[in-house]
């Protein structure tokens, strides 16, 4: 056996905050909260709302940690308060069974002590019914009748037998919660629970009549937010649920004890509705800006005041020290996974920028971890599949393309088909035709040509702005801040003219204002007859000052122009450091950067002499 010390790290203060030949030598902490990178605030909050019993609300992507922070909190809730809960038959009301609270581990014992008690009156019954059986089948012998004598011994041992045996189970408790053999408080994940499962029910019996039906007490299921007692119950998208459950939430969470009853009004345990059941949970829910639309006022009002609303992080900043981090999600991936090769130092600095890369802000790195997480397991899978121990950076970069999103894989498409058949050009000049860039799905970005034309007012009172292309509210509106500026540069009244703006097959639609200096060009190239250079791309928001202001975007927007086979790309000044590109994409293209509309007139018109 090799009992070599394994060799550990060294943490350094350059670089990726490490000294490493691979993956293997990162220490990976044990603790939830601790691999938790990037969300200080976040993991203070739950460090509180564990300490405290708060609820806690968190806002933001998805793929930033919402579930781990979960978890994390879970694992700080103590173990020694959890409790068995039984439910037991009410020979008062047997459709109100009774509910009683244990120390965790034992419940268990009592049922198994009602178990033994009712086997052995099982047992002791059994032998009245083989007594009797016995004398009818002696009966039957003395008077000639054996035969009848047997079958009526044989239905008396099963109808007796099934109606002691249920008779005896009916007094035996059940068992609806058992923690005897948790070591830490529960988390349950809630997410998209029906009524049913998160509230809790009572299974319908189908043999009610003639002592053969199931105990009510017997039927009671219990809910997500009663296996959560003294844990978290974790809602990621809480808003989905239907406002109903989320009343029937806020009173769980306002009383801490909540009734089980059939959810079904079809089956036969809607009649039965248990007492109180105990549900004293912390609730995390989860979700994006739109959540709160969908949140019950009452609910939502609950969190806040008796607890924390946190928005979680998308970037951090890059520095040493979060550089450190993410070479420990990296050892942690591959942990986790179990079934991919540890990586090496170069892999590690190629997923770093990746991380720059995602984040789309200067100076920056994502905290979407999930999916960098998947493009880290792709480029395991590919080490796994070509037989290697070690993921190099080769196989990060194949990864790269393996893992595109769904939205790259048709922005790419798009772009060629439109190559193809030249819906956009590359080369040459154009009067009132532009290439603007935009981003599809947030993620990736793809070509939008613009092409504007202007022809004389319809009416003798004002001119009109026409544009077509599934525009949405904000994209209509920046398109109006352009007339402002049309005068100014061009010298001539916009009430003179009927401006017709087309953004070219946009049947994904379009929002944003990040096309308005693209229109702006276009229009005024189409006014004034000024040819506008077919090999560049530009993109950027416009005041009505004639300002040109940052957009979101950036790195995926020039990845496009560089696809699309352009030369140059304007962006916005304030965007010049979130560009972040591979080496061998630098010198594919030329970016610009412009402050002011006048800027950028003079990198896309052609002089006319």
């Amino acid at each position: 056996m090799n009992n070599e010390k394994k060799k550990e790290a060294k943490e350094v203060d350059y670089g990726l905050g490490y000294e490493f030949e691979t993956t293997e030598e990162i220490p990976v902490p044990t603790l939830i909260v601790d691999q938790i990178i990037g969300q200080d605030r976040g993991v203070e909050t739950i460090k509180n709302a564990a300490k405290q019993r708060r609820n806690v609300l968190l806002i933001g992507s998805p793929g930033n940690g919402k579930s781990m922070l979960g978890q994390a909190m879970a694992e700080l809730l103590p173990r020694e308060e959890l409790e068995d809960i039984l439910v037991y038959p009410n020979p008062d009301d047997p459709n109100t069974p009774k509910i009683r609270t244990l120390k965790a581990g034992e419940g268990r014992k009592i049922v198994e002590e009602y178990k033994a008690r009712a086997k052995k009156e099982d047992s002791s019954k059994n032998m009245l019914l083989i007594f009797i059986s016995m004398a009818i089948i002696l009966y039957g012998f003395l008077y000639g009748q054996v035969l009848m004598a047997v079958f009526v011994a044989v239905i008396t041992i099963f109808l007796g037998s099934q109606i002691l045996r249920s008779k005896s189970q009916t007094l035996v408790p059940k068992l609806l919660m058992d923690n005897g053999e948790k070591d830490k408080a529960p988390f349950v994940d809630a997410t998209g629970a029906h009524a049913g499962a998160l509230l809790g029910d009572v299974r319908h019996d189908p043999f009610q009549s003639g002592g053969l039906g199931t105990p009510p007490h017997e039927r009671v299921e219990a809910g997500m937010v009663h296996r959560a007692h003294k844990g978290v119950l974790f809602i990621d998208e809480i808003s989905t649920f239907k406002i109903n459950m989320q009343q029937a939430m806020l009173t769980a969470i306002q009383n801490k004890r909540y009734p089980i009853t059939g959810q079904s009004e079809m089956s036969s345990g809607a009649m039965v509705r248990t007492e109180a059941v105990p549900c004293d949970f912390i609730l995390v829910a989860a979700g994006n800006l739109e959540t709160l639309k969908g949140m019950h006022p009452a609910l939502r009002s609950r969190i806040r005041g008796y607890g924390y609303e946190v928005y979680m992080n998308d970037t951090m900043p890059d520095t040493v020290e979060n550089r450190r981090k993410l070479v420990r999600v990296v050892a942690q991936e591959v942990i986790k996974d179990g079934k991919i090769p540890h990586f090496t130092k170069d892999a590690v600095e190629e997923i770093i920028n990746e991380a720059r890369r995602r984040a789309g802000r200067k100076n920056s790195l994502t905290l979407i971890i999930r999916d960098l997480g998947g493009m880290i397991r792709s480029a395991g899978d590919i080490a796994v599949k070509e037989k290697v121990k070690l993921v190099t950076v080769e196989h990060v970069k194949k990864a790269r393309k393996l893992s595109r999103s769904l939205e790259h894989q048709i922005a790419d498409d798009y772009i060629e088909r439109r190559k193809e058949y030249r819906v956009f050009k590359t080369s040459g000049t154009n009067i009132g035709r532009v290439n603007g860039l935009a981003v599809l799905g947030g993620k990736s970005g793809i070509i939008l040509p613009i092409e504007a034309e202007v022809v004389p007012a319809g009416s003798k009172s004002e001119g009109k702005i026409v544009a077509t292309g599934k525009l949405g509210e904000i994209a209509r509106e920046s398109i109006l801040n352009v007339s402002a500026l049309i005068k100014k540069y061009t010298g001539k009244e916009i009430s003179d003219f009927d401006v017709h703006i087309q953004f070219l097959q946009a049947y994904e639609g379009v929002e944003g204002d990040s096309a308005s200096v693209s229109v702006a060009a276009a229009v005024i190239s189409a006014i004034k007859g000024l040819p506008i250079r077919q090999d560049l791309a530009m993109t950027g928001s416009l005041s009505v000052r004639g300002e040109v202001l940052p957009v979101g975007g950036i790195t995926a927007k020039v990845e496009a122009a560089i696809g699309a086979g352009m030369k140059e790309v304007v962006l916005p000044e304030s965007n010049k450091e979130d560009v972040y590109l591979q080496e061998k994409d630098k010198r594919k293209i030329k970016i610009s950067t412009v402050s002011t509309i006048d800027e950028l007139f003079d990198h896309v018109f052609i002089k006319v002499k």
